[in-house]
């Protein structure tokens, strides 16, 4: 096994086993949707289909990419695209990186017979598409025929890494190469920090139109990485490895949503991520500006206690809340969640007031 996939699998498992959540929120519980007792809408007619990638969805979530290559990529990532087409959403396979070196890894991401019909994107570092020919990129897409490719940007979990990258240069060049490259069929993501204003509007500058935030209050990757450390060490030394430091590193997933739909060109797909785990939380996410959400974690858990089944499960409980909350805001369809009364309260108005590209109208 490579070193890695030796690191993919450590982060599964601690993911799994270990405390790994940011000590913040996601702030979507200070996103107060309005109960409306005569919505004059029967459960039957909403309708929560959408278009991403070209291809319509049947629900707006897309799983998003958690396996790189670890030993049990290969079975999580079939078993998750099963589920993802069962279910009519999206999945993002993980990190392709260790392909790049090793093809014969192909198979644990080769996974397009799982999910025939639905959306299917594959997935790289920015720096390794900042450091390899847009013919190699190429072939990571081709390789498990992916409607397009997903592309990470995660500095903070870099610098927490031991064997992680140090050199940031160059890759806004490198994404907005691969955009023409690919003729936009490219999805920009954090891991789980956010995207600050100023981050969004060099990305869409570049010509992203697909965007997902992946803010704070979920799995915190820098703490996962400072855990990591901590057993290659054996315990803490004279002080905390950085990733336990910067473990609370990012902007909550609510702040980076709204602040996407107000910053990012109308004809942009912002996907809402980082902690969603619910139903209720991704109507949230969608009615703060965000075209679909993605949840991670817990299908990750759902499998690991449950296979196949719990996880096809979970996700049809996420795609009933989200009905729910939707009739619930007498919202017939996705355009209708979006436009539904909302107040923002608490910590959420402080972030939101705190930018000066933020009217008093929009809070």
């Amino acid at each position: 096994m490579t070193e890695i996939q030796n690191r993919k699998g450590s982060h599964l498992r601690i993911v799994l086993e270990e405390d790994v959540l940011h000590s913040g929120t996601t702030l979507l519980e200070n996103v107060h949707l309005l109960n409306e007792s005569l919505p004059e809408l029967s459960l039957g007619e909403i309708d929560t289909s959408c278009t991403f990638f070209g291809k319509r969805l049947s629900a707006p979530l897309m799983i998003t990419g958690m396996t790189g290559g670890s030993g049990s990529s290969g079975e999580l990532n079939c078993a998750l695209a099963q589920a993802a087409a069962s279910c009519g959403i999206a999945f993002s396979v993980g990190s392709q990186r260790v392909m790049l070196d090793h093809p014969e890894t192909r198979p644990d991401f080769a996974v397009r017979e799982f999910i025939p019909d639905g959306v299917l994107l594959a997935n790289l570092g920015a720096a390794q598409a900042r450091d390899y020919p847009p013919a190699a990129i190429t072939e990571l897409v081709e390789a498990i025929d992916a409607d397009g490719l997903c592309l990470h940007l995660n500095p903070a979990q870099e610098l927490a890494q031991r064997e992680g990258d140090r050199d940031f240069r160059g890759l806004l060049e490198a994404i907005a190469r691969l955009v023409d490259h690919f003729e936009g069929r490219v999805l920009v993501k954090e891991v789980g920090a956010g995207f600050s204003p100023r981050t969004l509007t060099m990305l869409c500058g570049a010509g992203v139109r697909y965007i997902d935030v992946a803010g704070a209050g979920g799995t915190s990757w820098t703490r996962v990485e400072g855990l990591r450390e901590l057993e290659r060490t054996g315990g803490p030394g004279a002080a905390p490895p950085l990733g336990e430091v910067f473990a609370d590193w990012g902007l909550p997933t609510a702040v980076s949503v709204i602040a996407a739909r107000r910053l990012c060109p109308k004809e942009s797909c912002i996907v809402g991520s980082g902690g969603i785990t619910t139903g209720l939380e991704a109507a949230k996410a969608i009615a703060c500006g965000a075209d679909l959400a993605g949840v991670a974690r817990g299908a990750l858990l759902a499998h690991a206690r449950d296979g196949a089944a719990g996880l096809e499960a979970y996700l049809a409980a996420v795609i009933s809340q989200l009905k729910a909350a939707m009739l619930l805001t007498a919202s017939a369809d996705l355009a209708s969640l979006r436009q539904a009364s909302r107040v923002y309260t608490g910590t959420l108005r402080d972030w939101l007031a705190a930018f000066h590209w933020l009217d008093e109208e929009s809070i």
